[in-house]
């Protein structure tokens, strides 16, 4: 594979993952109604912690998207994976198996093939 072609789709895969964390946060960092049910009346988080890991899911994604920044990039897909793993585990752990979650599959897909890509490059 060219290096051209690893670099273009090293910035498909991270710009896909980049916009859906983003798309995902950008509701928590003022709680609606909808994020207080679902993470904290749901899941059992408290409310205080759904527009710190919303802030925290913007930043790494920006990370994501700033070239360079090696060392802080890997603390940023560390952190996103962990978010990612995370949502699943607790959806699992309160309401169970849930075939919506397959859903997740392009998060983590797109979040692989750009963490794959990155260090192809």
């Amino acid at each position: 594979m060219t290096p051209k072609k690893i670099n273009t789709l090293y910035w498909i895969f991270t710009s896909l993952f980049a916009l859906l964390m983003i798309f995902s946060a950008v509701g928590g960092i003022q709680p609606s109604e909808d994020a207080i049910k679902l993470v904290h009346d749901q899941l059992g988080y408290p409310v205080y912690f759904i527009p710190f890991i919303s802030v925290a899911k913007i930043i790494g994604s920006i990370v994501l998207l700033i070239p360079g920044l090696n060392r802080i990039k890997e603390w940023a897909y560390a952190g996103l994976f962990f978010d990612l793993v995370a949502a699943v585990y607790s959806g699992l752990a309160v309401n169970g198996f849930d075939p919506l979650m397959l859903t997740l599959a392009v998060w983590f897909g797109t979040g692989i093939l750009s963490y794959y890509y990155w260090h192809k490059k």
